[in-house]
């Protein structure tokens, strides 16, 4: 896999379309899967796709070939995911009142996060126990642990993406597991 990326690659900054579509091609679904797993949000996971790959198109000059293209690529999408979970603050208070309308608050305007019919046949129960308890943890954990485990990317890797030490990698492993298993003993 690694000679065909690199060959996409040269090929790409050489100024072929078509080898730049296969790129996409190949990393689409991954960076859609990791995007959805850090942002829970299905409309941002795809607008960071898209956002993902105009990065990579624009900065492909700067892609040093010695690297995995993968870590490269991961580690654009993860940073696009953390720059979008910290602007994510809210401006406004939920249980305020609207002023055009009486009785009424912020609760009422949010779109309801219940599962469809479909839905429901897609996600087991398990699945979204697991789902739920991965959101629950905080941002530094969580994005080591949708990395590990949904992206299965090895320890090194995870490192070279977030540009973090192996031992730190290690650590936040292991306690994102413990929030983990904490949080699903009792509902498993």
């Amino acid at each position: 896999m690694d000679n065909m990326e690199s060959r996409l690659v040269r090929l790409v900054q050489k100024g072929d379309q078509r080898a730049f579509a296969e790129l996409v091609e190949l990393y689409k679904d991954r960076i859609f899967h990791l995007s959805y797993r850090m942002l829970g949000n299905r409309h941002e996971a795809e607008d960071l796709v898209q956002e993902t790959f105009l990065r990579v198109y624009r900065n492909l000059e700067k892609y040093d070939h010695g690297q995995k293209f993968s870590t490269w690529i991961y580690r654009i999408a993860t940073n696009l995911c953390i720059d979008r979970l910290r602007r994510r603050k809210p401006t406004y208070s939920l249980d305020a009142e609207m002023t055009d309308q009486e009785g009424v608050d912020g609760y009422a305007m949010l779109a309801s996060e219940e599962l469809t019919p479909e839905g429901h046949t897609l996600l087991s129960e398990t699945q979204v126990l697991i789902h739920d308890a991965i959101n629950s943890l905080p941002d530094k954990y969580r994005t080591i642990m949708v990395l590990r485990y949904l992206q299965e990317l090895s320890l090194q890797e995870i490192s070279d993406v977030l540009n973090i030490p192996v031992t730190t990698i290690k650590t936040r492993v292991h306690r994102g597991r413990d929030f983990l298993r904490k949080k699903l003993e009792h509902k498993l």
